[in-house]
């Protein structure tokens, strides 16, 4: 049955009925997804993976199929999900190809926010359609994706024919889809890292700092959760412009000059790191309008002039 053609209702409420499932790569993402979708009435009828262990684990929960050819369950599905590692994604996709894996009728997907569709090497040979379907959201381990992707947004890139298949998939996920070109997928995803990634190594340092004075890192975890909690409730109800508290907010000069000694004590790199987001955060400060451009050009001034007299501005590399 040609799957991804199947008529959508003229109120572009979805797919008639839900199609057959197979995922490869039985990780944090996999599974999860693999869990929802068969919570959400879709028959997931075959899981694949290098590791034996994690895809009969997977089954077990599923009661599907469990193989270690990756080919061996993408034929016997209609909707296919590759959740490998991104650097192994075009790989596994030519192997399935030339095993014959994937057929006419088919959509074929991948879960990778760096790459695009066309990571999916073979697909469109066969007469399958290949899509990339990332959910915006991170996952430490299987229980907290399941829990968190209900309501996350996904960004999907694909072939048109695809994208209804995958916006049905994100809707019954009670998820939000938007549409990115191929082009566009780096740029995307070095947001997400930095807003995602680079928040946990922003809490990794604030609580290292707070180390130096005597607290344990559970303590000064403790300690910065709820400033982090209120700070991400702030951004939430009025923006990241508005939500812009502290020192730079407020063109204080002298306290940002009383951090940059302490901080180069602590070491190199951690006070390059934050002599740089004082420089982008003087940006988010004039756009609230909270300081003037006198006030930007002396802060401008101080976070410039290290502890050397090296510009960090025109730094080639933020090490020690």
């Amino acid at each position: 049955m040609l799957f991804a053609v199947t008529r959508i209702s003229e109120a572009g409420v979805g797919l008639m009925s839900k199609p057959s499932v197979a995922v490869v790569g039985c990780g944090k993402v996999g599974s999860a997804l693999a869990l929802l979708l068969k919570e959400r009435g879709y028959p997931v009828v075959a899981v694949a993976s290098r590791s034996p262990g994690p895809a009969q684990k997977l089954a077990r929960s599923l009661d599907c199929s469990a193989y270690d050819r990756p080919w061996e369950a993408t034929l016997k599905a209609d909707l296919v999900f590759i959740t490998t590692p991104d650097r192994e994604i075009a790989p596994v996709s030519e192997l399935i190809a030339r095993q014959g894996g994937f057929r006419s009728g088919q959509v074929v997907a991948h879960t990778s926010g760096a790459h695009a569709s066309s990571e999916l090497h073979g697909v469109q040979e066969a007469g399958a359609l290949a899509v990339s379907i990332h959910p915006l959201q991170s996952f430490a381990d299987v229980a907290g994706a399941r829990e968190n992707l209900p309501g996350s947004y996904f960004a999907l890139e694909g072939d048109e024919a695809a994208i209804p298949v995958a916006r049905q998939v994100v809707d019954d996920l009670q998820g939000h889809a938007f549409i990115i070109k191929a082009e566009d997928k780096p740029l995307y995803h070095a947001a997400a890292c930095i807003a995602s990634n680079y928040l946990v190594s922003l809490m990794h340092l604030a609580t290292s700092v707070y180390g130096r004075f005597g607290l344990s890192r559970r303590e000064a975890f403790e300690a910065l959760y709820p400033l982090v909690r209120g700070t991400i409730n702030n951004i939430r109800r009025v923006g990241p412009v508005e939500a812009l508290t502290g020192p730079v907010a407020r063109g204080d000069v002298p306290t940002i000059a009383g951090h940059l000694p302490a901080l180069d004590q602590v070491g190199n790199r951690e006070s390059r790191l934050y002599r740089l987001l004082g420089l982008y955060t003087i940006q988010v400060a004039r756009e609230k309008g909270s300081i003037d451009a006198g006030q930007a050009r002396q802060l401008e001034e101080v976070f410039m002039a290290s502890a050397n007299g090296e510009d960090v501005s025109k730094s080639k590399e933020v090490s020690s």
